[in-house]
């Protein structure tokens, strides 16, 4: 698990890099200010498409750990189906908030913290049912 997040961070680091570099290019290339806006339009929706795949990737994990968390709570005593029943409840209100600004994504209306902040909420409540499972 761990080594898998310091590739996403990675992964993450490079792609914010990546960006960077790009528009410091395009920012000193010699092409008219016509082709530079198209450029500049063109990488700002490719960085929007990758941060709704991790959004929708996230929203998937959380899909499928939820199913996982419901055939197991049948084998937990009170107290245990309790703590178990909040983070659930967490781990769901994390799933419709991704899904909530995926459809904002799709439409333009989702602003990059937003968006930062629901993938790390998603990947937190994953973290959490499957830190659950392990104990």
């Amino acid at each position: 698990m761990t080594k898998n997040h310091t590739g996403r961070r990675l992964a993450l680091g490079a792609l914010i890099a990546g960006a960077a570099g790009y528009v410091t290019g395009i920012l000193t290339a010699p092409k008219s200010g016509k082709q530079t806006r198209q450029d500049v339009i063109d990488k700002a929706g490719e960085i929007k498409s990758e941060a709704e795949d991790q959004l929708q990737k996230a929203h998937d994990e959380l899909n499928s750990a939820l199913k996982n968390a419901k055939t197991k709570t049948v084998a937990l005593g009170t107290q245990a189906k309790a703590e178990f029943n909040e983070t659930v409840i967490r781990a769901k209100d994390a799933r419709n908030k991704t899904a909530e600004l995926l459809k904002a994504a799709r439409a333009g209306e989702a602003d990059d913290p937003e968006l930062n902040k629901a993938i790390k909420q998603a990947k937190q409540a994953r973290k959490n049912l499957a830190n659950y499972f392990k104990s």
